[in-house]
């Protein structure tokens, strides 16, 4: 993006330019690109869709071209890193990859009055034309690899775990469910042999093996339910939701679900996503209150969990290595059932978690 600024004040012989790139799940602009020296400034400097002459550009879908006076334009923002008071004239264009796809807005600036004619927005409309289409392949192309490095690591991680749950559910079965098993026949034998001959001290025998076997049948309805959540099977994903829900202390949690049938893997998915972002609510938040919706719109399903928590920087968690199992896992799960989770979160203003995915048959 620095590169394509520099390029763009050379073809148009202005004095600075800034490429402000669109973020759609934030609703804000970014800026990502410009001239020496405001290049150092680049990912710190973020408008809100609306807010100054960008925002409103980005808002509107059409360029704004200011002579002189930028301050007497209501919608003109003074940002202090970016000097504006050193240049005269702008024009403002938005970039779009399509008719209505915008991908950013891009300035330019002169240190003395111009008029920037209609020639010039032409030409400046051509180019942040090319430049988001260039944009739009550069993020696809990351973001394809993004999906294949991350289906890796998921496929090294799920062979990791099933081998890890196949050798505790081995475990669990020998150590405990088979132990029990051993204990319930010899209950069972000694009551057998002494029916006859002590009728007391057999009825003793069948009552410990009534016990054991129902210690038994406990553990393993534990073991089962780590593989699939019975509550699932037993109420629907509705009612799961809800009953997660009231399994949180001290946090009210409102739970609102009218979604239509979906494969019991994607119910599963939606279940352990829910399970996690309200298991972080409940250890990191420190929120009162928190809703559960999951519904259907528009070919696509829904689920949504919010507090209004104390938040965090996003940006901050989603650097490389800083991604905490918790979040990577959801992100893994959304991605295997052919989903998308956005996080939207500021320090203070609470935390949103966002999955939508494609109904298909």
């Amino acid at each position: 993006m620095n590169g394509v600024a520099a390029l763009i004040t050379d073809t148009t012989n202005t004095d600075v330019c800034f490429v402000h790139l669109l973020d759609p799940d934030q609703r804000r602009l970014v800026l990502m690109g410009a001239t020496p020296p405001y290049d150092q400034l680049a990912g710190r400097i973020t408008l809100a869709v609306g807010e100054g002459v960008s925002g409103w550009v980005a808002a509107h879908g059409e360029p704004v071209v200011l002579t002189e006076n930028k301050r007497s334009d209501p919608r003109y923002r003074y940002i202090p890193e970016l000097r504006g008071e050193q240049y005269v004239s702008m024009a403002s264009i938005p970039m779009r990859s399509g008719p209505n796809a915008l991908v950013g807005v891009l300035n330019v600036h002169t240190q003395e009055r111009r008029a920037f004619t209609a020639v010039d927005v032409r030409l400046l409309s051509s180019i942040g034309s090319l430049v988001a289409g260039a944009i739009e392949s550069a993020r696809l192309h990351r973001s394809l690899a993004e999906r294949e490095h991350a289906r890796e690591r998921f496929a090294e991680r799920t062979v990791a775990l099933q081998e890890y749950e196949r050798r505790r559910l081995a475990a669990e079965i020998h150590d405990g469910i088979s132990q029990r098993i051993v204990g319930l026949s010899f209950y069972l034998s000694a009551a057998a042999d002494a029916v006859a001959t002590d009728p007391e001290f057999a009825a003793e025998q069948i009552s410990a093996a009534r016990k054991l076997a129902a210690a038994t049948l406990d553990e393993t309805r534990v073991a089962i339910a780590g593989l699939r959540p019975p509550v699932l099977d037993d109420l629907g994903l509705a009612a799961s939701l809800e009953s997660l829900a009231r399994s949180v202390a001290d946090v009210e949690i409102e739970v609102d679900v009218d979604a239509p049938s979906l494969p019991e893997h994607v119910e599963t998915a939606l279940y352990r996503i829910t399970q996690e972002a309200l298991q972080n609510i409940a250890k990191h938040a420190r929120a009162s209150h928190a809703r559960v919706e999951l519904f259907g719109c528009d070919g696509q399903v829904m689920l949504r969990v919010r507090d209004d928590g104390r938040g965090f920087e996003v940006s901050e968690q989603s650097r490389p290595g800083r991604m905490t199992y918790g979040l990577a896992g959801m992100h893994e799960r959304a991605d295997l059932i052919g989903g998308r989770l956005v996080i939207a979160s500021r320090p203070g203003r609470g935390t949103t978690i966002t999955v939508r995915l494609p109904i298909t048959r």
